[in-house]
């Protein structure tokens, strides 16, 4: 089980046009947001990666670079990135299930053709939202077993203002006996 302040798992993906994600080597001002995705066939992941290619601007203005991730090879990343109308968010393809699984996500089997018409992936990770420090140590996450009722970037951006000012620290990171 990941837990906040602690090491997160190493991250390396390719990217569309922004050369190679790696993890240790992101240096954003406060944090990295990393968005896990279904994969194009989710019509809901395409709506939410919308709204965070919107609020993108602003958590940048506050020190959060962002990137979304799949397993979905590079034209289909590609696919959705143009549905998301991407500018700004950068896109991530590529991610084995393996590593996906080491970050707690959780694995769906396919159930042919989505409500869009776009058959799904053999095998393909559940939805996350992680928000890393530059030492590379979770400062929030969010791990979903359904593609419905995601963290909210509107109220993210708000929290981050209340994080930025107060100083406040990452929470859950109790480990000991209870």
């Amino acid at each position: 089980m990941l837990t906040p302040r602690y090491k997160a798992p190493d991250l390396k993906v390719e990217t569309l046009g922004r050369g190679r994600f790696d993890l240790a080597n992101e240096v954003p001002q406060r944090f990295t947001l990393i968005c896990f995705y279904r994969g194009l066939h989710c019509p809901i992941c395409a709506n939410y990666l919308k709204e965070l290619e919107r609020h993108t601007p602003a958590l940048a203005e506050r020190g959060v670079t962002t990137i979304a991730i799949s397993s979905d090879n590079e034209e289909r990343a590609r696919s959705m990135a143009e549905k998301v109308g991407a500018s700004a968010l950068r896109f991530g393809y590529g991610l084995s299930l393996a590593k996906a699984r080491e970050w707690g996500l959780y694995i769906s089997a396919s159930r042919g053709k989505t409500s869009i018409g776009i058959e799904e992936p053999a095998l393909f990770s559940e939805p996350g939202v992680f928000l890393i420090r530059p030492d590379q140590t979770i400062y929030y996450l969010a791990v979903q077993s359904m593609p419905f009722v995601r963290p909210n970037f509107g109220e993210m951006v708000q929290a981050l203002d209340f994080v930025i000012n107060n100083d406040y620290p990452a929470r859950g990171e109790y480990t000991g006996v209870v």
